[in-house]
């Protein structure tokens, strides 16, 4: 275990911003990060885990606690049933999935970070998400002092939500398993139009495993949204916001703001999210509330690639990155009456 002070944290996100910590610790094994924890409670001092980064807004002024940088490493193929350590680079271990043969997260090709973080925000994308294959999460639970396995059933997933986010403090992710599908080398049904259109298929069907993740990582690229230290489009957290998901009521009253704005005869994404609730398209919101790609003339601007993406421009500062998505879900609040929430975790500041 390595113990660094007044530690630099913006090299370790993907955003590239933020002050250091008062102390550093890297955990390469289970077992540390568990005495890292247990240190930080017994002692009172606060504590910032940090996986990949790729999620993380950090304050300019750092984090004066310990900041724990899981690089726990593990991947455990067993048939079908995948094991990761929380440390596990996510998008390589996507790639080792499909080289199996297996299918079930090729769709999620090129999503930045750990494999820790994925059960905390549901991660997903080009319509798969991980609580689809996610069997269990073993966690360090905070509140009891031990090592805990939640099953599926328990984790309470949702869009881009869990119970380890609600409940922030509480546990740390250890290890997540997965039940893959054997298909041969296809892929799992494409669910996400946009997939199927550049593969010429349709929506349903099967193709290469290997191919629908070159793909995705195509179609990712083309947003900015693979890592590349020489592009600033990829200095993000990817998508800063979430898409809204309304009621009944609120979507009637947004469509009464879209009509008054675009006209009648415009008609936003919308998509059924369950019991009455309709989700519609952040990005959408935000390109016709008047940020377009590449908005923005300081530091901290919109992607030239992906209205969704806030980014460092390389010289930017939390605050400059903060006041851009101020601007950005006010503005879109003002057009349209919907309030855009940011999906990135914010460390000693808020939007």
């Amino acid at each position: 275990m390595q113990e660094r002070h007044d530690a630099p944290l913006a090299p370790l996100t993907t955003f590239r911003l933020g002050g250091p910590a008062a102390r550093l610790i890297t955990a390469v094994t289970d077992d540390e990060v568990v005495a890292a924890v247990r240190e930080a409670d017994e002692t009172g001092t606060p504590l910032l885990v940090i996986g990949g980064g790729s999620n993380l807004v950090i304050s300019d002024k750092g984090f004066d606690g310990t900041a724990l940088r899981i690089a726990t490493t593990g991947f455990h193929l067993d048939g079908t049933r995948l094991e990761l350590a929380a440390g596990e680079n996510w998008s390589d271990a996507v790639a080792r999935t499909v080289e199996a043969g297996l299918a079930g997260i090729e769709c999620m090709a090129g999503i930045p970070g750990s494999a820790g973080a994925t059960p905390i925000q549901n991660v997903g994308a080009y319509g798969q998400e991980v609580s689809s294959t996610i069997t269990e999460v073993v966690a360090y639970d905070r509140r009891v002092g031990e090592v805990v396995t939640v099953p599926n059933a328990d984790c309470a997933f949702s869009y881009r939500h869990s119970r380890f986010k609600e409940d922030p403090t509480r546990y740390v992710v250890l290890r997540v398993r997965f039940e893959l599908e054997d298909a041969g080398g296809m892929s799992a049904p494409l669910k996400y139009p946009e997939t199927a259109r550049a593969l010429g298929v349709e929506a349903g069907d099967r193709v290469p495993a290997a191919v629908a993740r070159e793909t995705v990582l195509r179609l990712r690229a083309g947003k900015g949204m693979v890592l590349d230290a020489s592009d600033h489009d990829t200095w993000s957290a990817g998508s800063f916001f979430t898409n809204p998901i309304l009621t009944a009521a609120e979507h009637t009253a947004f469509m009464a703001r879209v009509a008054d704005r675009l006209g009648a005869d415009v008609a936003p994404p919308a998509f059924p999210a369950g019991d009455g609730l309709i989700k519609t398209s952040a990005a959408w919101l935000i390109d016709k509330a008047g940020f377009t790609k590449g908005y923005g003339s300081g530091p901290a601007r919109i992607s030239t690639k992906h209205t969704l993406a806030l980014t460092n421009r390389g010289q930017a500062t939390t605050e400059d990155l903060l006041a851009l998505a101020r601007e950005v879900r006010d503005g879109v609040h003002e057009a349209f009456g919907v309030t855009l929430v940011n999906e990135p975790v914010t460390v000693g500041v808020s939007l």
